[in-house]
This record gives C-alpha cells, sequence and structure tokens, in this order.
C-alpha cells in the first residue's frame, strides 16, 4: 500500500503543476481573494457547482471570467432577473417557415462554464430550469433531451444582504451546489493595490494555458487521490453529526439543528478534500483537508431551528463545534 500511494503521490505532483500556473494567471487580474480562487478551482477539477455569496464589488463574476479565459472554455453569463423564462437559459422549439420543420434553440446554458449572476433574483421557476442540467448534464428542449458540453459547471452568486425582490434558492437546489463559498472584503493593503491595477492605463487580462480536455485528464487524476479508511469513516461522522448530535455527544448544539446534512455532503467531502489535497500536490488525504473544505460543503446544508435563530447561532457556529468535537483519526 506504501508503494501505491508513493506512485499516486509522484502523477499528482506531476499532473497538477499547471495548478500554480492557473493561480498565478489569475493573479494577474484578481487581487488577493486566494481562498475564493481555490475554492471555485476545486470545484472545476471535481465538477461541483458552486454558489458564490457576498456583496457586490468583491471580484466574483470577475473571478469566474478571468478562470474561464485561463482555461480557454466556453463562457456564458445569465443574469438572473424577476421577468426572466426558462427558455431563457435552457432555449426552445422555434418554427422555420422555409422548412416546415422545428428545431432547437439552444439556450445560454450550453457552455463549458455557465455564470448565473444573482441567481436569487429570479422566482423558482426558472431557477429549477438549472434543476436537470445541474444534476443530469443534460437538457429537455420540446421532446428531445441534449447532451451540455463537458466539462459543465455552474456557478452562481447570490447578494446575501439585500432581500427585496429576491427568491430564495429551495432547499433542494441549494443541495445541488457542492460548495457554497463566502466573499469578503479585501484588505486594506489589497485594495490599495486593486484601485492602482484598476485605475491605471491598461486593465491587466489573464492568458489560457490551460484547455477543457486537460481539465478533465486532472479530474481522473483526482478521483485516484488516496482516501484511507480512516478518513472515511471520519467524513461519515462529521456529516451524520449534523443529523444526530447527541449520539456523537454534541448534546449542546442538537436543539439548534433542525436538519442536518445529506448524504451528498459525504460525497463531495471525499471529492473536495481529495481536489484540495490536489491542489497542494499531494497524493493523499488528511484530516486537515477535511477541516479546510467542510464548512464550504455544510453550512449550505444544515437547516437551523427558530431556537438557534434566537440565541444566534449561525451554521457556521455549528460547524466549528462539530470539527473541535468530533475525534480526528
Amino acid at each position: 500500500m506504501q508503494y501505491d500511494v508513493k506512485v499516486i503521490n509522484e502523477m499528482v505532483q506531476k499532473e497538477s503543476a499547471f495548478v500554480d500556473g492557473v493561480l498565478s494567471e489569475v493573479g494577474k487580474v484578481i487581487v488577493g481573494q486566494r481562498y475564493m480562487v481555490e475554492r471555485v478551482l476545486i470545484g472545476l477539477i471535481t465538477g461541483g457547482h458552486v454558489l458564490l455569496e457576498g456583496v457586490p464589488g468583491l471580484a466574483k463574476t470577475l473571478t469566474v471570467r478571468t478562470l474561464s479565459q485561463v482555461m480557454e472554455a466556453h463562457f456564458q453569463r445569465i443574469q438572473f432577473t424577476p421577468d426572466l423564462l426558462p427558455a431563457d437559459i435552457i432555449g426552445t422549439v422555434i418554427y422555420t417557415p422555409q422548412t416546415g420543420e422545428f428545431s432547437a434553440k439552444k439556450g445560454p446554458v450550453f457552455a463549458n462554464l455557465v455564470l448565473a449572476d444573482e441567481i436569487n433574483r429570479a422566482p423558482a421557476k426558472v431557477q429549477s430550469a438549472l434543476l436537470e442540467a445541474m444534476q443530469e448534464k443534460q437538457v429537455t428542449i420540446g421532446d428531445t433531451t441534449h447532451d451540455l458540453p463537458r466539462p459543465f459547471l455552474v456557478m452562481a452568486t447570490q447578494n446575501p444582504i439585500e432581500q427585496e425582490g429576491t427568491y430564495p434558492l429551495p432547499e433542494a437546489q441549494l443541495d445541488r451546489f457542492m460548495l457554497m463559498i463566502k466573499v469578503t472584503y479585501p484588505s486594506r493593503e489589497e485594495e490599495r493595490q486593486i484601485m492602482d491595477r484598476m485605475t491605471g492605463q491598461s486593465v491587466p487580462s489573464a492568458e489560457a494555458i490551460i484547455d477543457p480536455e486537460e481539465l478533465l485528464r486532472a479530474r481522473g487524476v483526482v478521483n485516484q487521490v488516496y482516501l484511507d479508511d480512516k478518513i472515511r469513516d471520519y467524513i461519515v461522522d462529521v456529516v451524520s453529526a449534523t443529523r444526530d448530535p447527541k449520539q456523537y455527544g454534541l448534546k449542546g448544539i442538537a436543539d439548534f439543528i433542525e436538519y442536518g446534512a445529506s448524504p451528498r455532503a459525504s460525497i463531495y467531502l471525499a471529492q473536495a478534500s481529495r481536489a484540495h489535497a490536489f491542489l497542494k500536490h499531494r497524493g493523499f488525504v488528511t484530516p486537515d483537508d477535511i477541516k479546510s473544505v467542510g464548512p464550504d460543503i455544510l453550512r449550505h446544508r444544515i437547516i437551523l431551528t427558530y431556537e438557534a435563530e434566537a440565541e444566534e447561532i449561525n451554521t457556521e457556529d455549528i460547524i466549528r463545534k462539530l470539527f473541535e468535537q468530533i475525534e480526528v483519526p
């Protein structure tokens, strides 16, 4: 087994060489926000959809656009508004008088990277139009099913502070996002760099250094990153503890959790921890990988009780206590 891990480690170090180049190229445009960029990369490498939450002006859209340039991928941005229709996203069937036939006009969802900007500004029927695409990687237009291009990834943004005219995402759709990333303000030094960079004579741009085929090949390598049985049990313990805290001796938070994380959380936690190890050029997963990506996997999957709201306890508090008290292998 040691020999296998050594071989995998060497393979990962070789195949993950492009990661530093991607981060460097993105860094030409995006100042700071390393955490956000790495988490979006994890989504790209694993094929997991990403939800970015942060106030306006934090480079969420610019980050996704820049990554699409670095990947040389087909990028589409959809601005979600209250009057948007499902056909505006997936496409529709049109009649051609010259031929007397109906044909499918594909919508903007047919791209490698789809940015759903301010996704919570569209009503539920429009949000649900993305469900089949996100889960099945296919879209049905009329009576014909069309496969989406590979790789296919939805990256959505939402504004957490302006609730007027918004439609909260239903739990079924939230659960389809692998990661929910909280985007924070830059530091004072970073903000000075942003101001200088974006008010100069020329706006910086990124160059393509990988293509979608290389990304798909990296996914195959990520799936081979070694995940020990003890690490697998640790993942299951963390997720199970969100459903039955008392069983794991977490009586202090049991009254604050209405619903725990779904089995998707275990799957995504395993995939994301492998991708995190890959970004660090390691061929094996450690507990620190689980702790690093855990909050992004769990924060939108734990439903709190009214008592938690009354006590001003949020999901970040619950997740922190989970990782503090669950025994680490």
